[in-house]
């Protein structure tokens, strides 16, 4: 295929249930710097689909214009020699109206771009997949990506226990928590059986797990070598904690295992200052004065539906310094 040189813009579209509307927004804004309701986003920033529990797809756009024609006139460019190819118009909900276009009128403009693109099209097992889409007004047209469930696969663990995290929720956290892993180095010092873990873990995310029950921590070894990952989890307190990470992720003990009192949630928030810089807490009480109290301050945060049972995620950063003993 010709080389075709992308714009250095994408297109993202989104799925969610209404509980997870919050969880999704918060991510987005992880990654991106800002939401949509839309669930359409064009960005920047390159983020693999397969990440996020909520990406369908992405387009890395190659060309634009105002009218269709635009597109086809550039598309008449395509020489695919050797390669198949496919046209794809994703179906989104939550598109205006003066950007909706019927069933049959999408088959009709995939047909009139696939007639001028140079090449063989096979819509069963194409080389190459190009995604079409209008957005504001104006039609874009780029290379299409759809995004894999890795988080559903992770559902079935050897190890588990019912008020631990879902997958998909436990996805977007580590999403939160580390939007771009390069050089990021993080910790789970009250990791349980290890959710958050095998999502990381499963994305490249640099992190380590911790815990204060040895037989978490077997199961959270467990589950994370069932998944074919690496990672290492050590026993032992938050306080105990040498070393310093770029962001720390609590999940405040709430199951069979351990119920932390008030007192234990305000130790194991003060306990961490000394640790990360950025802190995400998950929580089932409201903590804001043991945030504050703790030296970290409240930056984002959203809420987090499992039936009637309700979770808070808290992004906070640290706003005290460290005084020398």
């Amino acid at each position: 295929m010709k080389h075709l040189t992308p714009t250095g813009e994408f297109i993202y579209t989104y799925a969610y249930h209404q509980d997870e509307k919050d969880l999704c927004l918060l991510e987005m804004r992880s990654f991106f710097g800002e939401d949509t309701e839309e669930k359409i986003l064009k960005s920047k920033r390159a983020i693999e689909p397969s990440r996020s529990p909520f990406i369908k797809e992405r387009i890395e756009l190659l060309f634009e214009g105002t009218k269709l024609e635009d597109v086809i006139n550039q598309a008449a460019s395509i020489n695919m020699e050797n390669s198949t190819f496919k046209i794809i118009f994703p179906k989104l909900n939550g598109l205006s109206s003066t950007d909706q276009i019927e069933y049959t009128e999408k088959r009709s403009i995939e047909r009139q771009i696939g007639f001028v693109i140079k090449g063989k099209a096979d819509v069963h097992h194409p080389d190459v997949i190009f995604g079409l889409i209008l957005f504001g007004g104006r039609w874009y047209f780029g290379h299409y990506l759809q995004s894999e469930s890795v988080w559903f696969k992770h559902q079935q663990k050897p190890r588990e226990y019912s008020t631990a995290l879902s997958t998909k929720v436990a996805r977007a956290l580590a999403n939160i928590a580390v939007p771009d892993p390069i050089g990021v180095k993080a910790i789970d010092p009250c990791c349980g059986i290890g959710t958050v873990l095998v999502e990381a873990l499963s994305m490249g995310i640099d992190i380590v797990g911790r815990d204060i029950n040895p037989i978490v921590v077997e199961g959270s070894l467990e589950n994370i070598k069932h998944f074919g990952l690496s990672g290492a989890v050590e026993l032992g307190a938050i306080a105990d904690i040498k070393q310093q990470y770029d962001v720390a992720i609590i999940d405040m003990p709430y199951n069979l295992y351990t119920n932390a009192t008030e007192a234990e949630q305000q130790g194991i928030l003060k306990d961490a200052l000394p640790v990360t810089e950025k802190l995400l807490v998950v929580t089932i009480d409201p903590i804001d004065y043991m945030i504050d109290e703790a030296g970290f301050s409240i930056t984002d945060r959203c809420l987090v539906k499992k039936g009637l049972f309700l979770r808070e995620i808290l992004v906070c950063e640290r706003t005290k310094v460290l005084q020398e003993a």
